[in-house]
């Protein structure tokens, strides 16, 4: 899917028009000037990974993958021009480090996943090593799909971040520290407690939510299949090498039948040896399906977000409506509800006309300032609505034609996997015929 990246840049930027005008957090100095989607201006690769030591933070010595990425300017490519490529390497907990800025800064993205930091549902003869040369170039596609989904966005791919991300090999992190990003994201107690508390949140973020765990379950279960489904394919190849062998050590003792068992277990062996190649391209399809496994929790922080505006929306209605219900109770000397001051009132008397007049022009100041506060958050409320629901639906389009791709892709490898089968079996017969 990775080239796809690449191929569909040009149907992206149909949507460049819609850019992040997030004034508001003061994240809107990130943005370029609005223009074609990044991967139109620009090639990127993640071209290999290398393996390096040194001390971490703690000065304690680890080994760490290091990712190579190489860019370069599609114009020199227009011009008939090939310059060398601008390289620089990446750790991967700085791809982690871009995706967590670009989450606290577009949360109404569907952010597109990382692949995997240590390797799930695999079959038991694979290595679940995240230093197994086979897992970190698997991981390395899955980085170079990450980038290209990130530059093909019609909103993320301008972001001048990103750009420093790609071009600026030192300072970059300083950079991203600078906007201040982490100060600016939601807590995860806040972010559950909205989700219980919400009293009118939109339906359609619920029925998303609902699916994306939906997804999340369906993609888990069939990735779990596939792994058992693996297993014992492994199996089922390796026993046919228990042919190739019997047929070689008969053909040993026979003479006219000799040649014929022979040849006729060299297709056994090879097909018994054909399954690592098999397996080693079905598990680039997992790969696809477990990234919509993750893109399922991507899904989820949208709505929770919508969860938190909502909530936020509808405390300081509640705090503005409280606050002119004792203003009221207070010009009028009417008490509506029963309240300690209330109490307290009928006990030691009214207050003295001062402290009236004092607290009455302390109200008019607070509801003031709430009713500032109730259209700030409706504006904040119906712009993450707006605008989420504008991605959510990019990603759904984008989500239904890549995984038809890939399960179609799958069935034809199943195919295709079965015809070498009935040939391998084919010349068996044929080898047979000619004792």
């Amino acid at each position: 899917m990775a080239e796809d990246g690449r191929e569909e840049s040009v149907a992206a930027d149909d949507d460049s028009q819609h850019t992040a005008e997030d004034g508001r957090n003061g994240l809107n100095n990130t943005m370029v000037e609005e223009s074609p989607t990044l991967l139109r201006r620009m090639e990127i690769y993640v071209a290999e990974a290398e393996k390096r030591s040194g001390k971490n933070a703690v000065n304690m010595q680890e080994t760490f993958t290091v990712y190579l990425i190489e860019t370069r300017p599609m114009d020199a490519l227009a011009e008939g021009r090939n310059p060398a490529p601008d390289s620089l390497w990446r750790r991967y907990s700085e791809f982690e480090l871009l995706r967590n800025y670009l989450l606290v800064s577009f949360p109404y993205i569907v952010v597109p996943p990382l692949p995997e930091k240590r390797a799930e549902f695999v079959w038991h003869k694979l290595s679940a090593d995240n230093m197994d040369p086979d897992f970190v170039e698997r991981r390395r596609v899955g980085l170079e799909n990450f980038l290209l989904r990130v530059a093909s966005h019609p909103v993320l791919s301008n972001d001048k971040i990103l750009h420093h991300f790609l071009t600026e090999e030192h300072g970059w992190k300083e950079v991203v520290y600078e906007t201040g990003f982490q100060a600016k994201a939601d807590s995860r107690l806040k972010a559950l407690s909205a989700t219980f508390r919400v009293r009118n949140p939109d339906k359609r973020f619920m029925d998303m939510k609902h699916y994306s765990d939906e997804l999340q379950s369906h993609t888990s279960q069939l990735l779990r299949a596939r792994a058992r489904v693996a297993d014992r394919l492994y199996g089922v190849y390796k026993v046919h090498g228990n042919y190739g062998r019997v047929f070689s050590e008969w053909s040993a003792i026979e003479r006219e039948m000799g040649d014929g068992l022979q040849s006729a277990g060299h297709h056994m062996d090879a097909y018994a040896a054909s399954i690592d190649d098999i397996l080693e391209e079905e598990e680039h399809y997992a790969d696809q399906l477990k990234e919509y496994l993750f893109y399922a929790e991507a899904l989820r922080a949208v709505c929770r977000k919508h969860e938190l505006t909502q909530f936020e929306l509808e405390m300081a209605t509640q705090d503005l409506i409280s606050k002119k219900q004792q203003h009221e109770e207070l010009s009028t000397g009417i008490v509506r509800t029963f309240s300690f001051k209330g109490m307290t009132n009928k006990l030691f008397g009214q207050e003295a006309p001062e402290q009236r007049e004092a607290r009455l022009k302390l109200l008019e100041e607070l509801i003031e300032e709430g009713e500032e506060a109730v259209k700030d958050k409706t504006v904040e409320c119906e712009e993450h609505v707006e605008k989420a629901w504008v991605d959510v639906q990019r990603f759904k389009e984008q989500k239904d034609k890549d995984l038809r791709e890939a399960l179609i892709n799958y069935a034809v490898m199943q195919v295709s996997m079965c015809k070498k089968g009935i040939q391998m079996w084919s010349n068996a017969k044929e080898c047979f015929l000619k004792m």
